[in-house]
């Protein structure tokens, strides 16, 4: 496993007084993340099923860390074509231009395309943005003098920016684990590139994902769906998402009654996700997590994608988070699955060897989707219909 050691004292000393605390804390944190049982390659059964241990792991603590899902080839295009994405960033949170002068990315997309914080900020904390989920405020640590005004810390429609992020989205044992727990129509849901970069990136506050079921007869601990958070550089106690585990069952919490419980941010019984480059994490929606400003020294980047039960989605207005509030109908659910029509043709034009998924939605469309220049046009804010809920 990726060694945070230097990068929880370095994170550590931000944190001035409490620093002997926020030590104490990320280590213990790492080393119970290293020892639960829910970490291991992707397996099936016999009859095609996701292993039964994995399953129960899943359910009893909200997420499971799959190893060694993406091979060499895959992060070097992932990270090629991060390193051609920043190149083209806009200069800043109100420009339209990088910085070279040239038009920046998503410039001209509908939808939103970046969202930006103050160095090592909280931005969503406190407020009422995202229908104010994001109840209580992180601790903002002071940035090196020469930091930036701001920086980005989340892409959001990445696969109309990246092949390579197209390809991981129709990774086919992930879309056979997606099936296992959503069912084999399974319906999209929104992806994301999260950039953390060191010294940099923002924290995330403490929240729940998910507006739309809380309160219906229809709960259950996956109604909300969830995350596959596939990492690029891998993820650390000091740079990556901290989990509670369990609270995916539990209904909505009051977390500025966890905080004020635990006597700080740090929450009493919560791990972070420590995952090696090529690592996939699959992370249910209600689960209460966040992550802490990465004051260390390794970059975090990761991969976000994830799904719904169609049953959730069909016939439900949206939660107006991702996307505008609108009644996700079979015809927009259609239109907002064509992106993975498309991602199993690209993948498999990169990975001819490798056996692809069928998507049973799909079923009577075979030969529909080609990954060329026309779908490229195609798919230009595809995520103005993100199945938001």
């Amino acid at each position: 496993m990726i060694t945070a050691s230097e990068s929880i004292d370095r994170c550590a000393a931000f944190y001035n007084d409490d620093a002997e605390a926020m030590r104490s804390y990320l280590k213990e944190g790492e080393k119970q993340a290293l020892a639960m049982d829910n970490r291991g390659p992707i397996r099936f059964d016999q009859s095609r099923q996701l292993d039964a241990t994995i399953r129960a792991a899943y359910s009893r603590y909200g997420f499971y860390v799959f190893t060694n899902v993406l091979g060499a080839a895959e992060l070097a295009d992932l990270e090629a074509d991060l390193v051609a994405m920043r190149q083209r960033f806009p200069a800043g949170p109100n420009s339209a231009v990088n910085a070279a002068g040239e038009p920046a990315l998503g410039a001209d997309c509908k939808a939103l395309t970046f969202v930006w914080s103050k160095p090592l900020g909280d931005p969503l904390g406190g407020t009422a943005l995202a229908n104010g989920r994001h109840q209580v405020k992180m601790f903002e640590p002071e940035p090196a003098a020469d930091a930036p005004i701001a920086a980005p810390f989340i892409l959001l429609g990445s696969l109309q920016f990246s092949e390579a992020c197209l390809r991981t989205y129709a990774h086919p044992e992930l879309l056979r684990v997606a099936e296992a727990i959503n069912g084999a129509d399974f319906a999209p849901f929104n992806e994301a590139l999260f950039i953390k970069d060191p010294g940099v990136g923002a924290a995330v506050s403490w929240h729940q994902d998910g507006v739309t079921h809380w309160h219906s007869e229809v709960f259950d601990e996956d109604v909300h769906g969830f995350n596959f958070m596939a990492q690029l550089h891998g993820s650390t106690a000091v740079n990556g998402v901290w989990v509670l585990p369990g609270t995916h069952k539990v209904g909505q919490l009051d977390i500025r009654q966890l905080v004020e419980a635990s006597g700080s941010e740090r929450l009493q019984g919560a791990i972070p996700l420590v995952c090696n480059p090529g690592d996939v994490v699959i992370c249910n929606r209600q689960l209460l997590h966040g992550s802490f400003p990465n004051c260390g020294l390794e970059p975090r980047v990761t991969v976000n994608f994830g799904f719904h039960r169609r049953s959730s989605v069909l016939g439900v207005q949206g939660g107006g988070i991702h996307s505008e509030a609108q009644l996700f109908d079979a015809a927009l659910i259609a239109r907002r699955s064509r992106v993975l029509g498309y991602a199993i043709d690209a993948r498999q034009q990169r990975f001819p060897h490798e056996t692809p998924y069928h998507y049973q939605p799909f079923e009577h469309l075979a030969g529909r989707y080609t990954w060329d220049e026309a779908a490229q046009i195609d798919i230009k804010d595809y995520n103005c219909d993100d199945l938001s809920i």
